[in-house]
């Protein structure tokens, strides 16, 4: 339809323009967070600039909805003070039907958020990340100590003292096997276990089991292959999953309730990928809402909308990531309520926009 062309061409201009600059904001205010400790820690100027490089995916994924409701919003609200809007109605059309084009292209960049954040995103900024972390001298271990998990639904305990991930090794292992009951089956301990690809090798394994008589009895353990448990399990507490690919933080998230570690943080990250990928199409709702009520100084208008409307949103949605992450409330209802929430904002304040 030709009034799908001509609103498409008309707002994509000034979207390429607002992610443009929403960019260069992000990127300076990540820069200047950091740039004392940078300073602090004489890190080379060419150094700064690649890890800003690097935050550039990051940025535009912050960007992208921020962009998207000032350009349909400053669209639409031109529109209308240029009387073009009163000649559509007066033809005829719907103010919904003259906003699909806007509407599908805000479907389009939900689909594009999520999978350019999972593709291009997550490793860029795990890169960045790992820079800044060598650059200030903040180095961390994939190595664990004092591990405690859970393996065959409860039925198998490690106590681990410390987990070398160089090595593949386990340095003083207990291994307590219990029925469904809780009853005391056995207790393994070696000084050491190392992983041969398929499965554990103890070194100088002893077993203590019950006799008959119900005596405690102990004995050498035999070379065995039973026990099959992931070099990777005895790691997952020191993993971020902000910096794993989606179908990774599912795993970890498996992982993690397996071994009976702590996985809510995960799990709430897990949910957040999926809510967030959506908030291009809200913002969308959101801008044709508010496009029709600005006739006067419209650049202003739709720029402090927008970033009004950005800001509350993100700091709804950090407050109610914290409160799953710390156990507070369900970590769906954390992931998805911001976006119910402004869902519902909008499509009110489309039962009062003119048409």
């Amino acid at each position: 339809m030709i009034l799908d062309r001509y609103l498409a061409r008309q707002f994509l201009p000034i979207f390429v323009v607002a992610i443009g600059m929403f960019m260069f904001v992000l990127s300076l205010i990540d820069l200047f967070a950091n740039l004392v400790r940078y300073l602090n820690n004489e890190v080379p100027f060419g150094q700064i600039m690649k890890m800003s490089m690097f935050y550039l995916p990051k940025s535009l994924s912050y960007a992208l909805p921020i962009s998207l409701l000032f350009a349909s919003a400053y669209t639409l609200g031109d529109l209308y003070a240029r009387n073009e809007l009163t000649s559509i109605f007066s033809s005829g059309i719907p103010f919904w039907r003259f906003s699909v084009p806007l509407v599908f292209i805000g479907l389009l960049a939900s689909f594009f958020s999520f999978f350019f954040d999972d593709i291009l995103v997550i490793p860029t900024l795990r890169v960045k990340n790992e820079m800044s972390r060598r650059a200030l001298q903040q180095q961390t271990s994939e190595n664990n100590s004092d591990i405690v998990i859970k393996s065959r639904n409860g039925q198998l305990i490690y106590s681990v003292d410390y987990y070398d991930r160089a090595a593949q090794a386990l340095n003083g292992v207990n291994i307590l096997e219990q029925n469904s009951r809780g009853d005391f089956i056995s207790l393994i301990r070696s000084r050491q276990a190392t992983w041969s690809g398929e499965y554990w090798v103890f070194a100088d394994p002893v077993i203590y089991y019950w006799g008959e008589g119900g005596i405690l009895r102990v004995r050498s353990l035999p070379p065995t292959e039973a026990y099959t448990e992931q070099p990777d399990t005895f790691r997952r507490s020191a993993v971020k999953a902000e910096e794993l690919p989606f179908l990774e933080v599912r795993l970890l998230v498996g992982d993690l309730k397996t071994a009976g570690l702590p996985f809510v943080e995960a799990q709430a990250d897990y949910y957040h990928r999926i809510s967030f990928s959506t908030v291009s199409l809200i913002v969308m709702i959101l801008s044709i809402s508010m496009g029709g009520r600005f006739r006067k100084n419209i650049l202003l208008m739709s720029l402090l909308t927008s970033l009004g409307a950005a800001v509350i949103f993100y700091v709804i949605e950090m407050i109610t990531m914290m409160m799953a992450k710390l156990g507070y409330i369900p970590t769906l209802v954390g992931a998805w309520f911001p976006v119910v929430i402004f869902i519902l904002i909008g499509l009110l304040l489309l039962r009062g926009v003119k048409t």
